[in-house]
């Protein structure tokens, strides 16, 4: 599983913001072609991202683009205009199935080829965000070998129920905590919807510290302002790597002595234990390679 903790969106229309993000600290710069961009704008934002995806690679970032969902008739377009070596991967909003990816697969496939890409080698992040997606999420993360993460979008999620978005986030707690359980179970990340009280960092420190309990991997940032909360909520801390090593040494030593359990800081530590503080452990491992 890739290290993506922080995704933020940079609106493909503009440029002031697109040069700005040559300085932020995102695990991946997501170039954004659909909803922050306005109708009248889409052109404007797919010629810039070709310009600015390069620029943005020369500067040491992953940069993926977000296009346009299937049933408007700009993806292909799109695609055409931004796929080049120097991208990271594409984003898709509003996945309905499985078939949806493999269209997307089957778009990229010429454009990789044309590129002088390894074929498949460009990375996808589908959008979970109706009733349709989320009932298919565990099918869409398995549907291709491209999908790095799966990504909950929980206002256009309301929007497709017809419900309320609240401040509390009720009306979306059983698809926001099963998005998780599919990526899971599809091995591969879930990247939870973004924060829009970008002024309040605190309510976004609550709202990321949640996700990660759910089992999300990593959050989308509508701010730069909400990258280091995003990226420290979802890196293992200093507190919990040195508790990690503890418990590895003390299993070490309890097996090497012929011990199948054994107690640190009076609770058992057995073999579950054991295995997550080693993922965790190589998870931070590879944070240290990737920054």
């Amino acid at each position: 599983m890739e290290v993506i903790r922080s995704v933020i969106f940079v609106p493909g229309n503009r440029a002031n913001m697109l040069e700005r993000a040559r300085s932020f600290d995102a695990d991946i710069i997501m170039v954004d072609l659909e909803d922050s961009v306005p109708p009248g704008e889409k052109v404007t934002a797919r010629d810039m991202a070709r310009e600015w995806v390069p620029t943005l690679h020369a500067e040491g970032k992953r940069v993926m683009v977000r296009v346009n969902s299937l049933d408007t008739g700009l993806t292909r377009a799109e695609l055409e205009t931004v796929v080049s070596p120097d991208l990271y991967g594409i984003s898709l909003g509003k996945v309905e199935s499985v078939r949806d990816i493999r269209t997307l697969d089957s778009l990229l496939n010429p454009l990789e080829a044309a590129s002088e890409l390894e074929i498949g080698s460009l990375r996808v992040i589908p959008w979970i965000e109706t009733a349709k997606a989320a009932w298919d999420a565990r099918a869409i993360a398995e549907s291709s070998q491209r999908v790095v993460a799966i990504a909950f979008g929980a206002e256009d999620f309301t929007n497709d129920m017809g419900i309320e978005r609240t401040d509390a986030g009720e009306e979306v707690a059983v698809p926001r905590a099963w998005v998780p359980v599919a990526a899971r179970a599809g091995d591969v990340g879930a990247l939870d919807s973004p924060f829009v009280r970008f002024q309040d960092p605190e309510a976004l420190r609550e709202d990321a510290g949640r996700a990660r309990r759910m089992g999300y991997t990593g959050k989308f940032a509508i701010h730069p302002a909400q990258l280091e909360i995003i990226n420290e909520t979802f890196s293992p801390s200093d507190e919990e790597i040195e508790y990690a090593r503890r418990v590895v040494d003390a299993w070490d030593a309890a097996e090497a002595g012929g011990r199948g359990s054994l107690a640190l800081d009076g609770r058992m530590v057995d073999v579950p234990v054991v295995k997550r503080a080693q993922n965790l452990l190589a998870f931070a491992e590879a944070i240290g390679k990737a920054s």
